[in-house]
């Protein structure tokens, strides 16, 4: 649970608010405002004479008043009239309360609902009907941007009460991250998965989704998410391809392409990438070619995937002579964090994610490394990936297209590619991200741009978390050879991420080959 947090309920009239608000209040033992009544209290008036007599302006007025006073309260489970969250800062003040979730519905089950009320003085006229769908098409802009909807047209209202419950628990955290078309929210909520067809219901896809996977994912997780999307209304096709990043090829994508084509899939849907970075990057890389660039969720279940593959619009796919030499830019809808789904990753995976978080303490979160190298037992995952997260968003909304700043993102990874490649993609992405990381750190030594602390500190972190710290067994010159095709290389200059300190790390393109080989070479202190 969210300590000690507001839950805020809102949505158009006839979605259920107060009925769910205070029966969810009755579960958690928390005291339920509706405020409507609450307004009603102070005027010692009804809402119909309150607009009668006083007009929807000083209503709404009595409204922001009321939302300024309950976000200075805490504890509380809040229903509030279906126009108050319209107003952008009433939204505001609300949310700095708590969480805020909005309850969606169809139309015509509202009009059903709302059939002979006569409390609601929005909807006074000749026709109750088209004044209902009038209201929703002039306030769905306004509802959209809250970022947790619920769809209650087919649930009962214990089923809508379970819904928020487990949204609340799973302490939602939004990530936006911003582009220069426009930008997109990365969801970090525990049990997310669950509710992914609900978080798509502002997206406006049509109803044909194709959901990729691989063979490991699949079993564990697919079920969840199609349900969850088939619960929301959408047809999905499951699609699963074999798992390991040797299967990251052009032919996989090509099959796809395939698949696609055969659920007739069309710029309208969506495709759903569920898996690892294998997937995220495939699968993204898949979408924004077909029909020269279809709608993309990305769904990581990997530590990794978390943090670094699904977030920034890179996906791509592998050649014989590197990876990810063939890919593109796509800005996902939505990226979406379920940290639930890291209780069935093996040990192995979880490290090579630890690597990628210990990373991102180096190249820009001192706080972060500096709790990483101190203990060996982990805090919750959400502790961990939202700082992540949050260096990598920082970097890409510097610059999203990496032509300059988002290159120190590639801190290990000149190195590490090197080694996957004549490793025959056999070695775990993350894993080899640490041992680049050492090298980098002693080829930083070497240089003069960082001092041994520095580079003790990055190798005792490391090691503290179980990470390789030494390299694969292979020739110095073939990886040095190996490096030629990194796709960072500029005028036949090799680019290198190097530390200087903790937090802050430099590019360079001026080392030479005696150097690399020496850094390659070192044993490790």
């Amino acid at each position: 649970m969210i300590g000690n947090d507001n839950l805020i309920l809102t949505g158009f009239m006839g979605t259920g608010k107060t009925s769910v608000a205070s029966r969810i209040a009755q579960r958690l033992g928390r005291p339920f405002v509706d405020m409507d009544d609450e307004i009603v209290e102070r005027m010692g008036k009804s809402i119909p004479q309150i607009f009668e007599q006083m007009g929807e302006q000083a209503f709404r007025a009595l409204e922001s008043s009321v939302c300024v006073d309950l976000s200075q309260r805490s504890g509380m489970v809040i229903a509030t009239g279906g126009g108050c969250l319209v107003d952008e800062a009433n939204r505001d003040t609300l949310s700095s309360s708590g969480l805020v979730v909005c309850l969606d519905c169809e139309a015509q089950t509202i009009v059903q609902r709302l059939q002979g009320a006569h409390d609601r003085p929005m909807l006074y006229g000749d026709s109750p009907d088209r004044r209902i769908r009038e209201l929703m098409a002039a306030r769905r802009q306004a509802y959209a941007r809250i970022p947790y909807h619920i769809d209650t047209t087919h649930r009962t209202i214990d089923q809508v009460v379970e819904e928020v419950i487990r949204l609340y628990k799973g302490q939602p955290q939004v990530y936006p991250v911003k582009t220069p078309t426009s930008g997109y929210p990365v969801h970090l909520i525990a049990g997310g998965l669950g509710m992914l067809g609900d978080l798509l219901s502002t997206a406006k896809l049509s109803s044909s989704l194709v959901l990729v996977t691989d063979e490991d994912v699949g079993p564990l997780w697919a079920d969840r998410a199609v349900a969850s999307l088939e619960y929301a209304g959408y047809h999905v096709t499951p699609i699963v391809v074999p798992a390991g990043e040797e299967h990251k090829r052009l032919r996989t994508v090509a099959h796809l392409y395939d698949r696609f084509a055969a659920a007739g899939m069309d710029r309208g849907g969506a495709v759903i990438a569920l898996g690892g970075g294998v997937i995220t990057d495939m699968a993204g890389f898949a979408a924004a070619t077909y029909l020269r660039g279809v709608p993309l969720v990305q769904v990581p279940t990997t530590l990794l995937g978390m943090i670094d593959a699904s977030v920034g619009g890179k996906v791509a796919v592998d050649l014989p002579q590197g990876k990810n030499l063939v890919g593109a830019f796509v800005e996902p809808l939505l990226v979406l964090i379920d940290p639930e789904v890291l209780e069935t990753l093996p040990d192995e995976l979880v490290r090579a994610g630890l690597a990628e978080i210990i990373k991102a303490g180096v190249i820009a979160d001192p706080a972060l490394f500096a709790r990483l190298e101190q203990e060996a037992s982990l805090p919750a995952w959400n502790e961990l990936i939202g700082p992540a997260l949050q260096v990598k968003i920082d970097v890409v909304e510097q610059d999203p297209y990496e032509h300059g700043r988002r290159a120190v993102l590639n801190l290990g990874h000149t190195f590490a590619h090197a080694y996957e490649v004549l490793e025959d993609f056999g070695l775990a992405h993350g894993l080899a991200v640490s041992m680049g990381m050492v090298r980098a750190a002693l080829l930083a030594e070497n240089c003069g741009l960082c001092s041994a602390e520095t580079r003790a500190r990055i190798i005792a972190a490391l090691r503290l978390h179980g990470l390789p710290v030494e390299p694969p067994p292979l020739d110095p010159e073939r990886v040095y050879a190996a490096m030629q095709m990194d796709k960072k290389k500029r005028s036949g200059r090799i680019k290198f991420v190097l530390p200087r300190a903790i937090g802050d790390v430099t590019v360079v393109d001026n080392i030479t080959q005696a150097q690399v080989i020496q850094a390659l070479t070192q044993e490790v202190p």
